[in-house]
């Protein structure tokens, strides 16, 4: 029996969640709805929901709040969020799902699929505990989930010297020498990491500003990284890129 719980502070949004749901071949043997923190960690205690919906703005408290009170996490995640580019990052850098309101149906259809997907559920706890350990932590302690050819890798951050494009993919330099390749092109980590400490250098390449050891000057220039490797620099991205440094150090 699958018992699903929509957790959300604004009642006509968990009735358009049971509208959607009621259109879908998925049933769910029990749905039980929370409108705040407090009465969504009551039910998730007492009915122990295998599937959760949660909303990120409840009141004066978030979804996060709710996550934080629940040490037995043992239940799939899916948010539910109005536009909000922190919470959308938070996202996917643990690799959790997520729906943006107004909810679209075959958007609310492909996370259920990826919901009945045993794969996928198989790191969910690891997921959560990247997503709150982001949300506490400052960028040098940041994890990001890596869907891989392996799996799911969890990386640190500060350990990541480059990421190499390679057409769909995107290769990913680590400082101990080994290379990962995410099922992700370099723009999708261009738009998530270009805040954490991240530059794009080059059509096909990203660095870790942090893990820069020496500028060399040409026409675009090239880089020397923390593991030696050479990067060059593209000429368009040498005067951002020269600024950002000279800025730092």
């Amino acid at each position: 029996m699958d018992t699903t719980l929509i957790v959300d502070d604004e009642k006509h949004c968990i009735y358009n969640m049971l509208d959607l749901i009621s259109q879908c071949s998925f049933e769910f043997d029990f749905i039980i709805t929370a409108q705040s923190v407090e009465e969504a960690v009551y039910k998730t205690k007492e009915f122990k929901p295998d599937l959760i919906f949660l909303d990120i703005h409840l009141g004066n408290q978030t979804g996060f709040d709710f996550l934080s009170k629940i040490k037995k996490r043992d239940f799939e995640l899916i948010f539910i969020t109005a536009y909000d580019q922190y919470a959308i990052k938070a996202f996917k850098f643990s690799a959790l799902d997520y729906l943006l309101k107004p909810i679209n149906p075959e958007d609310f259809k492909r996370a259920l699929r990826e919901y009945k997907n045993k794969e996928s559920r198989k790191y969910l706890k690891n997921k959560m505990n990247v997503l709150l350990n982001n949300l506490k932590n400052d960028i040098s302690k940041r994890k990001i989930a890596i869907s891989s050819q392996e799996g799911l890798e969890f990386l640190d951050l500060n350990k990541i010297v480059r990421l190499e494009a390679d057409g769909n993919y995107t290769h990913i330099f680590m400082k101990k020498g080994t290379k990962i390749t995410a099922s992700k092109n370099l723009k999708f980590f261009e738009e998530m990491l270009s805040d954490s400490n991240f530059f794009r250098v080059h059509h096909s390449h990203m660095i870790n500003l942090a893990l820069v050891k020496k500028y060399y000057r040409g026409k675009g220039g090239y880089l020397v990284m923390d593991d030696d490797t050479s990067v060059n620099v593209s000429i368009r991205k040498k005067e951002g890129l020269l600024k950002y440094l000279s800025e730092q150090y």
